[in-house]
This record gives C-alpha cells, sequence and structure tokens, in this order.
C-alpha cells in the first residue's frame, strides 16, 4: 500500500496515517518523491512509475491512499495503470476543476497557471473510465476544497462518503481511519471471495 500526500506536503505529513494503516496489518510505505509540488503533469508518470516498482516488488496488486492532491493522483496512477491498482482511497479530494475549486486557486494563478485549461484537461481525463474502485472521503466542513468538487459524476465505481471534519484533519480524524479500516478489509474480503471462485 502506499499514501501520497497533499500540495506542498511530503511523507512527513502521512506519518500517522501510515503508521495506522500499518497497525492494521498491512504493508505500507510513503510515496518516497518528496514534497508535492503540484505540477500534476509531472507528476503522474513519476508516481505511476513509482506504482509499478512497488507492485513488482511485492508481487501483487498495490492499494492506494491519497490525500487532497495525493488522491487526485492516486486516481489517475490507477486509471493510467489498473492492472497495478487494487482499490483507491481519496481524502478531500477534488475530482474536477483541479486546484479552481480549491483554496490554493490564488496560489496556481500567480504561479502563471491557467486554471480553465487545467479544469479542461482533467475533464478530458475523464474520459478514459476509471476502473479501479474507489473510496472518496469528503467533507462539507473541509475549508480547502469545495466539497462538491469531491464528487465523482462519472465514474460509477465510487463510494462516496461524508465525515465531518476539516481538510487539514482528514488524515487523523478517528472517523476517517474507522472508514478506511473498514474498506480495506471489505476489498480483502472480496479479494479472498474471487480467489476462492477461481480455484473452484
Amino acid at each position: 500500500m502506499v499514501v501520497l500526500p497533499g500540495y506542498g506536503a511530503g511523507d512527513g505529513s502521512t506519518f500517522l496515517l501510515q503508521a495506522y494503516v500499518r497497525f492494521l496489518g498491512y504493508g505500507v510505505r510513503g510515496w518516497e518523491l518528496g514534497r508535492n509540488s503540484g505540477d500534476v503533469p509531472d507528476l503522474i508518470p513519476r508516481v505511476v512509475e513509482r506504482v509499478a516498482g512497488f507492485a513488482a516488488e511485492a508481487g501483487r496488486y498495490v492499494k492506494l491512499i491519497g490525500w487532497s492532491l495525493g488522491g487526485y493522483l492516486a486516481r489517475e496512477a490507477a486509471r493510467e495503470r489498473p492492472d497495478l491498482v487494487e482499490h483507491v482511497i481519496t481524502l478531500g479530494t477534488p475530482t474536477v476543476g483541479g486546484p479552481k475549486y480549491t483554496a490554493v486557486a490564488e496560489a496556481y494563478r500567480r504561479q502563471g497557471y491557467d486554471l480553465d485549461a487545467i479544469e479542461a484537461e482533467v475533464e478530458a481525463r475523464n474520459a478514459k473510465p476509471l476502473d479501479v474502485p474507489v473510496t472518496a472521503i469528503y467533507s462539507r466542513f473541509d475549508a480547502i476544497v469545495a466539497w462538491e468538487a469531491c464528487i465523482d459524476r462519472v465514474n460509477p465505481n465510487v463510494e462516496h462518503i461524508e465525515v465531518h471534519t476539516m481538510h487539514l484533519a482528514l488524515g487523523f480524524a478517528p472517523e476517517v481511519y474507522r472508514i478506511i479500516a473498514e474498506r480495506l478489509a471489505r476489498r480483502s474480503r472480496l479479494r479472498e471471495l474471487s480467489l476462492g471462485q477461481q480455484s473452484v
């Protein structure tokens, strides 16, 4: 399992989340790419490469948990390589608009980014179906990402779960941890059932 950090953050920001998942009995690691620069076109192929490496090393599918922009990168890695990814869990992740509907929109504008062009690019990528199951955790109290932007109205295999915490607490909140534990366990049971049916 790989945990991806949000914009401007690195693996240190997901330390407790990684520790919790490890406590649940899963092998887990950070994305090991330093600080999340927010340069999505540059980061997607790098994340895909890391996921491919982790999958080869583990000899099995990889689960991805992504916080905020890290969740978007996790989704796109799964879209690019569904043969490598079993399940994606996102925390406060915008699925439309890129940074346009977030509190960092102005920071992107100051750096010269065309937010309308980014939104169009995100929409274009959504034209390719996302086959990997996604659990999308979001909050109306987010205060960083507009909750409406976290709702995926394109891909049918996305489960949306609302929580009641702020964006910067999503990686620490007990209610989020409970959902993560439940969904990881559910995916493990589904995989075991599938393997059992294949062996009959």
